[in-house]
Parts: C-alpha cells; structure tokens; sequence
C-alpha cells in the first residue's frame, strides 16, 4: 500500500497557517517558541522529524545540554555523603536544585519538602510503601489514573485497608463527581484514608478540578496529586492549591534529565508516611548489635542510596529553561495547537462520507491539555490497527504513541469494555498480555484494546500539527485489509515487526 507522502513547506501548508493564525490570534504571542524551536530544537526540522509523543517525554533543548556539560567539565563533584572539598560542592548544586524546585511549583516556605527519586513510579511507590494503610481506612482512586498509581492498591490491600474506584463519565472521560463525593463521604474519618487522582491525565488529556482537593480535604482525607502529565504544559501553584503528595517527572516537563524525578511531602502528611525499610543515606543511626536504626529527618529518610547527584544539577538548568519560555506562552501555544487538530481530525471523512477518527475525551479544549487519544477507521467502519498506522507514521519521520498508555482505566471506559469482557480476559489465565487481549476484544464486537496518541509539548509548531493531519488524511479510502497488520515477536506495546 502506499501513503500520500507529507508536503514540507507547501503553499498550502502556508495557507492553512494563515488561516489559523486568523482563528487564533493569541498564538501569534507565543513567537518566540518559533525562534527556540530554530535554535535550541533545530536537530527536529533537520532530520525533517515530526515529535508528537511530549506525554511520552518532552524534548531537551541543546543549551540544556551544553550548561550541564560545561558546569561538569569544569569542576569537580564526588559523593555527596562524603564532607569533603567536592563533596560540598556537590551538596551545594544538589539543594540549590532542591530550592529551585519548590520555588518552581511556589511552595509556601516550610510547607513542602522535595524528595528526588528516579522517576514519578519511584515517588508514587514512596507514598504506597509507605503511607498509614489499615484496616476501616481505604484507598480512592480515580478510573483514570496511570498503572503507577493504580499499583499503590496493592500496599493498601495487604494492609487491609478498602480500594474502590470513582468511575468515569462519557464521551468526556470526566470524574464521576456524584459517584466520588459518595466515596468521600463513607470514609472514617479515624483512620487513614487517601484520595489520588491526576490533574491530567496521561491518555485523554482531561484536566481534573484541582479543587478536588480542598474537598477531599475537608472530608479528612489525604491527596495524592499525579501531577507528571499536567505540569509539563500547565502552572501548579502549591501555595493555592494544597496536596499532601505531589509526583513529577523531569524528563517530562524538560526532557534532560532523564533517571530524576521528585515527590513534593506536605509537611503535615510526613507522619502519615512510616518507612518500611532503611538504606544507606536514610539513616541518622544504625547498629548490627542493638539491631536499631534512627531515621533521617524530613527529605533525607526517603532518599536511598546515592542521589544522582551528577544529573540532579541539571533540573536547575531545565527549570531555568522552561521560566526563560514561561509556562504560560507554552500553555497558551499547546492550546491552540491543540483546538485546530482536534477540529481537523473531526472533519476527516472517506469518501463515502464516514468519519476517519473518532477522538475519545472532551472534543474541544475547555478542560483539557494537548494530549489527544483516537482511533482510525476504514471507509466501512472497521477499526484500522493502530500498531500499522504507528509503524507507517514512523516510516513519515512521525513519532506517536500506540497502545495502552499505562492507563487501562481511561482505556476500558473510552472503549466501553465491560465487566464481562474483563473476566473473558482473565479466563485465559496468567498467560495474557495486551496484544491478547486486544485480539479478544476484536473478537468480541471489534472492540479496540488501545489507541493512538498525539501529544504536544513546549517545542511543537504549526508545521508539526499540519503535517501529521496531512499524513492522516493520506490513509483516506484505505481499506483495513489493504493496509494490513502488525504481529508481534513479542507482546508489548510496541510495534515489533511488519507481519502484512
């Protein structure tokens, strides 16, 4: 089969800027990403690449790069858990990073404590392993919640302590608030009980009410804000809105350093989090004889091992790149781009008029960030699979995301899995995987297992948006079957080989 090949710098590209510069007048105040992108991000056009995967991971930016390199190239930095000459100095770049954090998200002094970790998972499993779980207390969650969160019900549920989950609405994928405020309301308020939603989330790119919070709050419970897929695009202002658990990912929000993450501790939740281990660099005092140890106050008890302290520097640098743009001209450009694909992508028809995507989640962008979830069909309604259409978008120099996103909740929802479909899953015992499943679900009504995911983040341009519309509009009259599968070596969630 073949694909309209994508049209770089066309006369109609020119146009269709135009037009939505009309549409859009406020991106024209964003300009200066324009100037970045041609500077900082310049190995992006000359490759002649197309990045639409930022939820994935945003893109550093060259002078990133370079800062980093020259701070280590020239000084000397060592153990941090030494007090010698290098060592300090390595403390110092690591709590300078630290205070750079919470100035960031504009933590009120003292309030908030930021423990670095190798990731967002790595936070989120700090707050599982650790927090006050027992029994009458419960876990509520929200059905869109990535897998790192959903996996924190294990530590509750070996406390014995109750999981449910508030359900979502459709088509827009929002919090069922009706269903969550009953939830809320059946906690005890003597026990410990914890809340955790994301304030985007990572497959739809709905926006979650950040004031769920001071209303979980004042029903006794605590939060756990996964705020890794909002703050890349959006401004968290900890001093308005007051979370106990905050976790983000650095890779995510500046794409340079990646094996870094952060947990942000409401000062008055510490109590609430009692580790069930100790290691080095978290211990105040340990003895092998009087088989005891002393945990490290605040920050440095979560903390295990040796920090990454030679890339740790590096979120300064990132966040200083990210203040130099402003979140606010990202957000502001993101959104814009983001309205023109959701309303091209709804206009895509075959030519006997049935619509080619059908977009899950909010189809404007009231409420929503850009990251966008769909699917494609053929001219007669057939699911086209969304592992080929990845391997062809690839073969267009566009990079994209398939499958499952992490986040089977927000997936079994926008699909209208059932509970029924869940347990013929399941009956094929320990041996299922995705790709199984999805060839059930086929079975089953045609039914998608997963999606395709188009994202944009701090350095996405016009040309970007046009161009992956171009390539979808190349796929128009395809049959299913004349485009053929994807099969896989091995299951996953990526597209392993060419099996047409």
């Amino acid at each position: 089969m073949s694909v309209s090949g994508v049209l770089r710098g066309s006369a109609a590209e020119d146009q269709a800027r135009a037009a939505f510069v009309q549409q859009y007048p406020e991106f024209e105040r964003t300009g200066r990403i324009d100037a970045l992108r041609a500077s900082d991000y310049s190995r992006l056009d000359a490759l002649g690449q197309i990045y639409l995967d930022y939820t994935g991971g945003s893109l550093y930016g060259e002078s990133q790069v370079r800062e980093h390199a020259g701070l280590l190239s020239r000084h000397v930095f060592s153990n941090p858990h030494s007090t010698n000459l290098t060592s300090a100095a390595t403390t110092d770049l690591v709590e300078r990073a630290r205070r750079a954090v919470l100035q960031y998200f504009n933590a009120p002094l003292g309030e908030y404590v930021a423990v670095f970790t190798l990731n967002a998972t790595g936070a989120l499993k700090h707050v599982g392993e650790s927090y006050a779980f027992a029994p009458g207390g419960r876990y509520v969650l929200t059905a869109d919640n990535h897998n790192s969160v959903n996996g924190i019900r294990e530590f509750a549920q070996s406390k014995d302590a109750a999981v449910e989950y508030a359900p979502l609405t459709t088509p827009d994928l929002r919090i069922d608030v009706a269903r969550l405020n009953a939830l809320l309301d059946a906690a005890d308020r003597t026990k410990a009980n914890l809340f955790a939603f994301p304030a985007q989330s990572n497959f739809s790119g709905v926006k979650h009410p950040l004031d769920l919070i001071a209303r979980a709050h004042a029903k006794g419970w605590d939060v756990l804000l996964d705020a890794a897929a909002f703050v890349p695009t959006n401004r968290l202002d900890l001093s308005a809105v007051r979370p106990d658990f905050v976790s983000v990912s650095f890779y995510k929000m500046f794409g340079y350093p990646t094996g870094v993450g952060c947990l942000l501790i409401r000062s008055l939740a510490l109590q609430r989090l009692v580790r069930p281990w100790y290691a080095g660099g978290t211990v105040n005092f340990a003895t092998v004889r009087g088989r005891a140890h002393v945990l490290s106050p605040r920050e440095a008890g979560f903390e295990d091992g040796t920090l990454s302290y030679l890339s740790i520097p590096a979120v300064e640098i990132g966040l200083r790149h990210l203040e130099s743009i402003g979140i606010d001209t990202i957000q502001t450009r993101v959104a814009c781009l983001t309205g023109w694909l959701l309303e091209r992508l709804l206009a895509l028809r075959h030519s006997n008029g049935r619509h080619m995507a059908r977009i899950y989640g909010p189809s404007d962008t009231a409420m929503r960030g850009g990251t966008i979830a769909l699917n494609l069909y053929d001219p007669d309604g057939h699911l086209l699979d969304y592992r080929r259409v990845e391997e062809l978008a690839s073969a267009q120099g566009i990079s994209l995301r398939t499958g499952c996103f992490c986040n089977p909740g927000a997936g079994e929802t926008a699909e209208g899995l059932t509970d029924d479909d869940m347990r013929a899953g399941l009956a094929t015992g320990d041996g299922i995987t995705l790709n199984r499943f999805r060839e059930l679900m086929e079975q089953r009504g045609g039914k998608s297992a997963g999606a395709i995911r188009v994202s944009l983040g701090l350095a996405s341009n016009f040309a970007d948006v046009y161009r992956f519309i171009a390539f979808t509009e190349g796929l128009r009259d395809q049959t299913r079957l004349a485009m053929g599968n994807v099969t896989f070596d091995v299951d996953s969630c990526r597209v392993t080989r060419d099996g047409a």
